[in-house]
Order: C-alpha cells, then structure tokens, then sequence
C-alpha cells in the first residue's frame, strides 16, 4: 500500500483579522447599508479568527481585469507551491529528482503551461517527470488529488508521487455582487497551499499507509457548489444545499466504505474533514454521529486560516500527521458536482 511521507502546508505572508477583512471589501462589494449589515454578520458567524491573502490587503481595492487577477495568480501560486514542495521534500529527507509523478490542483486561477510545468526547471525537476494537472475539483481536490496519486503508485510501487494544491481564493473577488453566496464566499475562503509526497509500497519511506479510496458523485446537484466564469473571472456557486447533500448521503458513504475494510464509524480515532464552514462542518459531524470534539483539527484550521478550498484538508491533515501506531484515519472532503472523496488511513 503507499504511503504518505510528508505534508508541508503554506500561507501567503499576508494575514489579517476577519474584521480587517470586512471592512475593507464590505465598500467593494455593496454600497447599501443594509446588505453590509447582512455581511458584517455573516463575516462573523464563519468562526474564522485570520485568514491569509495573496496581496497586501489595500491591494484588492484596485484589483483589476480577470487578465490581470490571474497573471497574480500565476506569480504567487508558483512562489507558494516551490514553497510546499521544498517543505515537504525536506521533511521525507527526498531530493527534487526523486519525484516520478505530480498532480497539481486548483480551481482559483489558470495556466498554461500549468504551475507544476512551471517548476521543472525552477525546482530540478527530472525532465522525463510524469504530470497531471488538474481544475475544476474544488475543494473536493485535496482529498481526490490524494486517491489519484495513490492510484498511480499502486502501479508504480517503486516511484515516489506528489500532490501539489494551490489555492487563491482572494483573486476571484467579485465587486458589486451583493449576493448571499459572495457575501459568505468573501466571508469563508482564504488563501494557502500543500504538497504531499506519497511513497510506492516498495519504498523504504514512514508514514500512514493509504488502505483504500472511494469517490460519489450525487447526480442533479451540479447548481449547489462551483463557479460560473464570466467577464470578471469565477463567480461564486454556494448554496445552503451543501449541509442537505451532506445529511442525505454521508452516513451511508462513510458506512458501507468503512464496511468494505472492517471497520465502522467506532473505529475511526483521526478524524480529517475538509473546513468548509460551520455549517459544513456540524453537518459532517450530526450525519456521522461524532463526540463533540472528533472534528476539532478541521475548527482549528477554519478558525486560523479560513477556507482553502482543496489545499484546507491537507493542512488539517498536516495538524495531525502523528498518530499512534495501528490508528485508522478517515479524510475526505466535498467538492463541485456535488461529489466526494474518502480517503481510509493506518499509521504503521
């Protein structure tokens, strides 16, 4: 089975209160009082305490075209993703020619050639590296980047593989869009990255060993969750329909994937589910039927940095990589579809 070697979460430079937040795009996006007393509220119900931007603050006040939004996005994500890997190579005690297979996802920006192209050369890369970039996951993208990987070293045994995630959250600000879903969306998501280096079975490498993957995919459910991209670049999709998905078809995913390994909820003690929100969270944790503080990791990490679509579960993962030998670990995340992703841990 592979194994994970190491997570190395990163942060822009940039972090500022949830209130200093607020009120610097609060004039951006609406200019009537009313609808800023509904966001000012919102703002302060996410349980967010920090998040972290791509840009100083002041910055987004002239934030121009989607054109210029995204070259932004290239720069930074480049910069944050060189960041995470020389982290995570250093923690596996790796060197960057080491590194067979990489799969790079966001759903915050685009490029061609992608941001893992990008570090070929900047990095040191082998010229003969296997990549896979990814958009359109979302926030379901750490938690799926980690099975597509391991479904690639189950082939591959002697091969080490890398997931890259980056998310800018920031730079899809919507101005004069007074909508529920930007005033929750400028509210939740924060910028950040990870990478993750995961080991073939014939590696030598420690780590928890990845012990099966299942995907769902709920059909009719596409208008809950994503973007619409537009003239200004992505406009939020977020509707309340996320903690109904979750009620409806968690408790029978997270069952009968445990029940094809011999497990149950009970057996789970490393809980790692994606920060999408309050909301989300309460919904992961009444569905399963979790203790009070199962999911603590995932309100720690929504409280410090928000949000960060699919690079969140990876720094929740990061915030409990060390656990006693023979626990068993359940990651998993939701993302645009609607669908999900499960991931089955064992540390050794």
């Amino acid at each position: 089975m592979p194994r994970i070697a190491a997570v190395a979460p990163v942060l822009p430079a940039f972090a500022y209160t949830q209130s200093e937040i607020t009120n610097e795009l609060a004039p951006l996006i609406t200019n009537q009082p009313s609808h800023r007393a509904v966001m000012e509220r919102m703002h302060a119900s996410s349980g967010i305490g920090t998040r972290h931007t791509a840009l100083p603050l002041e910055r987004y006040r002239d934030l121009g075209t989607f054109r210029q939004s995204n070259d932004i996005f290239i720069e930074v994500a480049t910069d944050l993703a060189h960041r995470a890997l020389t982290n995570a190579l250093e923690q596996a005690g790796l060197v960057p020619s080491d590194i067979d297979y990489v799969m790079f996802t966001s759903v915050t920006g685009i490029a061609a050639p992608s941001i893992d192209a990008l570090l070929v050369s900047r990095l040191g890369l082998r010229p003969n590296i296997k990549r896979l970039p990814s958009y359109g996951l979302g926030c379901v993208g750490g938690a799926a980047g980690l099975a597509r990987v391991n479904d690639y070293l189950m082939g591959h045994p002697n091969e080490v593989g890398v997931l890259l995630s980056v998310e800018l959250c920031s730079l899809t600000l919507q101005r004069d869009d007074s909508t529920m879903a930007n005033f929750v969306a400028t509210g939740l998501f924060g910028d950040g990255a990870a990478a993750v280096i995961l080991v073939g079975d014939n590696r030598a490498e420690l780590g928890p060993a990845i012990i099966d993957t299942s995907s769902f995919f709920y059909p009719d459910s596409q208008e809950v969750i994503g973007f619409n991209v537009g003239g200004t670049g992505f406009e939020i999709v977020l509707t309340a329909g996320v903690a109904d998905v979750i009620a409806l078809h968690f408790p029978g995913n997270a069952e009968s994937f445990l029940a094809r390994n011999g497990l149950n909820i009970g057996d789970i003690a490393a809980w790692f589910a994606h920060p999408g929100g309050p909301r989300v969270l309460e919904a992961f944790s009444s569905s399963l039927g979790l203790a009070d503080d199962a999911l603590a990791r995932s309100y720690r990490s929504l409280e410090k940095v928000g949000n960060l679509s699919s690079s969140a579960v990876l720094h929740v993962l990061a915030d409990g990589f060390d656990q006693p030998a023979g626990t068993h670990g359940l990651l998993f995340a939701l993302g645009p579809g609607v669908s999900a992703e499960f991931v089955l841990l064992q540390w050794p």
